[in-house]
């Protein structure tokens, strides 16, 4: 770690030492969040510099970057070699990297898990000692908790500068700002059933609990209730996910917990879960720059990046519905084609939330991708992982086989191939998990 921190400070200096830099960053969560601090830190500084949210670093996007005199790569970067072809160029990253010679702070590089142990939020917090809670938010947006390693180092100094407030409790999402109905009926993670989606049910169970939904007219809140009505609540879950024999999720429905100080109280930003996935409505559909206004207070960006949440939300269900219908086995993995159906955008978040914590085989699913190509996104488990798996290699040399570009990693991974290839790349993928 101490090394790392070193290197941080050699990473920044050298940022700044560049006059006008483009800032290119990928369109999820992390990598809005961490192109939010780079931002930051340079129009804090009134330094020079521009700005670029995109999907993926392809052999379009170097091309066009290849007129650039410097440039800062956050979130992405450190796995096409052909960044080497450019000029001044600082990556700020942490997936699995391979071939790189330009100048790239990425905690792989130092022993540090970047899948479970710091995302690049948290890197680009400490390469430019600022902006925790952003780190913390884009590492939640990762699915980097609960925090260990570097992200507990991350998360004690943001609650140290009373930044983050760290809270136990239960982790459904929506606990400031949804109502109590809307928490528990649309309550996915985990799933309930006989409750989740079910609007009556729901409130037979409020009203066998005593607990109102209503303060006079103010519908209320998770966060409203009082101590004996969530240790109810709470109780009632547990037991009804374990009379469904599924211990597994009552054991994880209480947990850590992040609360954004620096947001106001009853906004989905006030909360690292809820940010993170508003800033991944922003970037999956295209308004990565509305993501960075949200973490940069802009004040009329909030309520532009709520309506993307709510058609975000939408597509996911509608996702979600799609594969528990259509999932295949394709032996090694199982395999999602949802080309024309789901958006590249968010292929991977629906691969993810269908794909069993405890399930013994990865999913690749397959979407329709720009410039006349397909987007694959791979998840896997951290059982899997502990067992070998490496799904950043697999999808990399999968898609080299075919001309394309893969990676992330071990755990969640993509590729962008031509969309005449697809049977090459499963081929391939298949071949590399038997390896």
């Amino acid at each position: 770690m101490e090394k790392f921190l070193e290197k941080c400070e050699e990473a920044r200096k050298y940022a700044f030492s560049m006059s006008d830099p483009i800032i290119v960053h990928h369109h999820d969560a992390d990598g809005i969040t961490s192109g939010s601090i780079v931002i930051n830190a340079f129009k804090s500084r009134n330094k020079t510099y521009h700005s670029r949210c995109i999907k993926k670093l392809d052999d379009i996007a170097i091309d066009e970057l290849s007129k650039e005199k410097e440039v800062i790569f956050v979130d992405l970067g450190g796995g096409n070699p052909r960044v080497n072809e450019l000029k001044e160029v600082l990556i700020i990253d942490h997936h699995q990297t391979k071939d790189i010679t330009k100048f790239q702070i990425n905690p792989l590089l130092f022993g540090i898990d970047g899948g479970t142990e710091l995302s690049s939020s948290g890197t680009a917090s400490l390469v430019f000692d600022e902006k925790e809670d952003l780190g913390v938010v884009g590492a939640i947006g990762d699915m980097q908790s609960p925090f260990q390693g570097a992200n507990r180092f991350l998360l004690e100094k943001a609650v140290r500068k009373n930044l983050i407030k760290i809270e136990n409790d239960l982790c459904f999402y929506g606990r400031f700002s949804r109502s109590i109905l809307q928490f528990l009926l649309y309550s996915d993670n985990p799933y309930i059933p006989g409750l989740s989606y079910n609007e009556s049910a729901v409130i037979s169970l409020l009203s066998k609990l005593g607990i109102p939904m209503k303060d006079g007219e103010k519908w209320r809140t998770y966060s409203d209730l009082s101590l004996e009505e969530k240790r109810k609540l709470v109780s009632e879950l547990a037991t009804t996910l374990i009379n469904l024999n599924q211990i597994k999720k009552a054991e994880d429905l209480i947990g850590e917990s992040y609360v954004v100080l620096t947001q106001p109280k009853g906004t989905e930003m006030y909360e690292a879960n809820e940010f993170s996935t508003l800033l991944n409505a922003c970037g999956r559909h295209g308004q990565g720059d509305l993501g960075i206004s949200v973490c940069l207070g802009v004040p009329e960006a909030y309520q532009k990046a709520k309506e993307f949440l709510r058609y975000h939300r939408k597509m996911i269900r509608d996702g979600i519905e799609f594969a528990s219908r259509n999932v295949q086995d394709f032996g090694k993995f199982y395999f999602l084609d949802a080309r024309n159906v789901i958006d590249e955008g968010i292929i991977g978040i629906v691969c993810g939330m269908y794909l069993n914590p405890m399930s013994e085989k990865p999913i690749i699913g397959v979407s329709i991708g720009e410039h006349n190509s397909l987007k694959f996104s791979s998840r896997g488990t951290y059982k899997l992982v502990t067992k070998g798996l490496n799904l950043g290699n697999i999808m990399r040399q999968a898609a080299e086989k075919v001309k394309g570009i893969g990676g992330g990693h071990k755990i969640a991974a993509g590729a962008s191939i031509p969309d005449n290839k697809i049977n090459e790349f499963l081929d391939e993928a298949g071949f590399r998990f038997l390896s």
